[in-house]
Parts: structure tokens; sequence; C-alpha cells
């Protein structure tokens, strides 16, 4: 009668351990779920942190669309719980986009796909940003603007300043760039 006792004690302390560790797993998968839904627009992963250390200069090479917009700085979205990036491309055929070549210190903002637009100098800097006084990755052009780059991968970009004017007026500081080229 004691084992009987004792099996029916050890199997509802099992159960009950069983339990709790299930609904933490579905809790931890229930954030994990959240953290990436929050940090995807269009099926393009956001950057949630910022890049440690300095970046290859030769990463930022190529030709980048445009692809969300973020209405407030990166810290603000950082601590957003439901970030919503709005970015309405006025083309009919083709996208915006930026093209950079990393060689000549060179970017060209393309409107629409025309290629219009004219080449500007940039200075690819890794110290204390004059715009933000944090130490980082940015571009300096016009030797008064200032573009941060928050992090950079094979796919994506994501950038905090005034890149579009047009967006800047709105309230668009953080850009989401996905490499075409």
């Amino acid at each position: 009668m004691k084992k009987i006792i004792l099996s029916i004690c050890a199997l509802a302390v099992l159960q009950s351990c069983i339990v709790s560790t299930a609904a933490k797993a579905v809790t931890g998968v229930a954030k994990l779920g959240y953290k990436a839904v929050k940090g995807t627009v269009k099926g393009v992963s956001w950057a949630v942190s910022k890049a440690n250390g300095k970046i290859d200069k030769d990463r930022i090479d190529g030709t980048w669309k445009i692809v969300g917009v973020y209405h407030g700085s990166f810290e603000q979205f950082s601590q957003d719980q439901n970030p919503e990036s709005s970015f309405n491309s006025e083309c009919v055929d083709g996208f915006d986009q930026i093209i950079f070549n990393s060689k000549r210190s060179k970017y060209k903002p393309v409107h629409c796909s025309t290629e219009k637009e004219s080449w500007e100098k940039y200075d690819f800097e890794f110290g204390k940003n004059p715009l933000t006084k944090e130490k980082e990755n940015y571009l300096e052009f016009n030797s008064s603007n200032y573009i941060s780059i928050i992090d950079i991968n094979s796919k994506t970009m994501i950038l905090e300043g005034s890149l579009m004017p047009k967006q800047a007026f709105s309230g668009g500081k953080l850009y989401l760039l996905e490499k075409i080229k």
C-alpha cells in the first residue's frame, strides 16, 4: 500500500514538473516569435542592436533598395513594443535606391531607378559622431551631415539620419535597406 501511495505522489510531482516546464518553453517560444515579428518588415529583418566595433568600409559597397522607414530614432525603435515601419514608394516602375562605391567613397541616391542623380562624396568614419556624441560607424558628407550606420550584413543595412529629405520632414530617421547588387 505504501508503494502505491508513494508512486502516486511521485507521479503527481513529475506531472506538475512536466507541465510547468512545457509552459516555460511555450512562453519562451512566444517571446522569441514576438521579437522576430517585431524586427521584420516585408520579410526583411531589422537589426535590433548596434554593430560593435568598426565595420569594414567595403561592406557598404553595392546597390541598396530602401524597404522600410521608421519614424523615430534607433533608441526609440529599440524601446518600442510595436514599431511600425512605413515606406510607400511613389515609384510606379522601379524603386528608391542608393548606390555606394566604397573604393571612391562616393554614393548616389537614385529615385525610382532612374540614374539621373550625380555622385556625392562621403567619408566613412569610426569614432565619436559629432551629431549623436556616441562612438559609432558613420558617414560624413558635405562636411556637416552625418548618417549613422547601425548595422550591416550581406543582405541588409540599417542607417540613421536624414538620408531622404522627403521622409525626414515627416519624421523618418531610421532606414532599412536591402542589397540588390
